[in-house]
């Protein structure tokens, strides 16, 4: 089957959400604690990822021209009022700011290369190790998530979903028109660019900044888009 990665790491981030809203009851300063301590691993993990770029010129340049079209679509606002939604749906006071779990955790779970390597791996061979190895991690960073941003993480699921599984159905006919160097050339420039997403999501998890990183999403798209123009010519 060719989404079941796809939604054995969607239910992992149900599980861990779960399991972390029963330890929801933990003094305020250690979630800052816990908080700090998970900004700092995102960051150093989106700075290995940013490094994996073999030309930094195509993610400064995607970074751009995604920002522009992030900025212009009204991203980072669209994703926010469904969370506000969401949250006005259940109510936040006991559970937490609904649409940041919401957002926060679609970001951290969605922008990264697992995710793309897995769903790629599930659709063109039917291998489903990388998805399953993400869903375990990602269902321990659901849990530790949802003691600090509430039960908005829950949703997160839904995206990884949609996203990985159309992923896995777009690979199943992938190698008919894209070459296998052309698409590892995409995937590391993907990788790096999502890099300083995962990077900017850290600086703003600990407070240092408050990127739009929703608005930088499309260039993730923008980074395969320049890749295949250079291969070409």
């Amino acid at each position: 089957m060719v989404l079941l990665g796809a939604l054995a790491n969607g239910i992992s981030v149900v599980f861990g959400t779960l399991l972390g809203s029963l330890f929801r009851r933990i003094p305020d300063s250690m979630k800052d604690t816990v908080m700090n301590v998970m900004g700092l691993a995102v960051i150093v993990l989106g700075i290995q990822m940013g490094f994996k770029s073999e030309n930094f010129l195509i993610v400064i340049l995607s970074l751009v021209i995604g920002a522009i079209i992030g900025e212009l679509l009204f991203l980072e606002d669209k994703i926010n009022q469904l969370g506000n939604w969401l949250e006005k749906k259940l109510g936040s006071s006991k559970q937490g700011n609904i649409s940041q779990g919401f957002v926060t955790a679609t970001l951290v779970f969605v922008v990264g290369a697992m995710g793309i390597l897995g769903a790629l791996d599930s659709g063109i061979r039917g291998n489903h190790d990388i998805l399953y190895t993400k869903s375990i991690m990602d269902g321990f960073i659901a849990i530790i998530l949802t003691t600090t941003l509430g039960v908005g993480v829950i949703f997160s699921a839904i995206p990884i979903i949609l996203y990985e599984g159309f992923i896995a159905l777009f690979a199943t006919q992938i190698n008919l028109f894209i070459p296998d160097a052309l698409m590892n050339q995409i995937i590391i420039e993907m990788t790096a660019t999502g890099g300083i997403m995962i990077l900017a999501i850290g600086t703003n998890l600990i407070g240092l900044t408050k990127v739009k990183v929703a608005n930088l999403l499309p260039g993730i798209i923008v980074s395969a888009i320049i890749v295949s123009i250079l291969y070409k010519f």
